[in-house]
């Protein structure tokens, strides 16, 4: 195929590439910074070659992706920088800005508490259940990937699957984004986050400690970092990409979340940075025994959009 050609055959493989990567790495900056390196890795190669197209492309987005994950999981606590070098690539032959309803479709499909409970496994067993079980790779075509034989990646992908299934129970049993809380449950929750931002705004260590789980974790997505750090001056939390433990994360928020108003997200109670009444930041919690287990932040407009989030008095 000739450059344009080649361009071509790979938008026809991005609305599953991307769904690949959104599911192994939990926010769409990064599933697309995965199908940037998967285009340029095509377009030094060819495809002269590559005997089947897709299942090549799938098989080098799902490496880029682990290769991320485990950078990843050496600098958790490292905050990232506020944007991305403008060398990062030719620009590929497709629209900048997402197609809505694209987006509401991957966001459908890759719901809040499934991808916090994905994010709980390790890279190799994520990558083994999401492209077997999620996106019907064989375990062939997984097992050069991981770099591992084929029983050892059907093994992987049965401990993923395994514990997909006990979180999965254990989300729907805190009500994580379901829906399913009670009206007692659900006022409780909203008596944890109240107190939660009030300590916040205060910096009263202590209060947070006192409302967040031992071994809560916070996780934000690029375009979450980057808005809260533009808009620190008025209120938003400075974060990390990803905190671990009650005391960092107490930590990143103390005295930084003056902005912050309650919200009703996806029906569940957790709180959004809304400047003007419109949603810019959303964080999605997850309350468990009356301490907050989990903080997800999302910051992609496009993501906003489809979590229905409804103000708080």
């Amino acid at each position: 195929m000739n450059p344009d050609e080649l361009a071509t055959a790979f938008e026809q493989h991005r609305p599953r590439l991307r769904a690949v990567a959104y599911r192994m790495l939990g926010n769409p900056d990064d599933a697309d910074d995965a199908l940037q390196e998967a285009w340029l890795r095509l377009n030094r190669t060819g495809d002269a070659e590559i005997d089947n197209l897709a299942a090549w492309l799938t098989t080098v987005t799902g490496r880029i992706c682990l290769d991320m994950l485990r950078s990843r999981s050496t600098r958790r606590e490292a905050p990232l920088p506020s944007g991305l070098p403008d060398d990062v690539g030719p620009d590929l032959p497709h629209d900048d800005a997402p197609d809505p309803a694209q987006e509401a479709e991957l966001a459908d499909v890759v719901g809040l508490a499934m991808q916090i409970v994905l994010q709980s496994l390790d890279p190799a067993e994520r990558l083994a259940f999401v492209l077997h079980d999620l996106f019907a790779v064989p375990y062939e075509q997984i097992a050069p990937v991981l770099g591992r034989s084929v029983a050892a990646s059907r093994q992987l992908a049965s401990r993923g699957r395994r514990r997909v299934q006990s979180g999965a129970a254990a989300q729907d049993a805190a009500g994580a984004g379901t829906g399913s809380r009670t009206a007692a449950e659900t006022r409780t929750d909203r008596q944890v986050v109240e107190a939660f931002l009030t300590a916040s705004r205060t910096g009263d260590l202590a209060g947070l400690l006192a409302v967040l789980a031992p071994d809560v974790v916070l996780r934000a997505d690029q375009s979450a970092v980057e808005t809260a750090a533009a808009s620190a001056d008025k209120g938003a939390p400075l974060l990390a990409r990803e905190v671990r433990g009650a005391a960092a994360v107490a930590e990143s928020f103390r005295g930084r979340a003056g902005g912050a108003v309650p919200a009703l997200i996806g029906g569940s109670v957790g709180f959004t940075w809304a400047p003007g009444g419109t949603p810019r930041a959303v964080f999605a919690v997850v309350v468990h025994d009356g301490r907050i287990a989990s903080v997800d932040l999302v910051g992609d407009p496009a993501a906003i959009a489809v979590l229905g989030v409804e103000l708080l008095g």
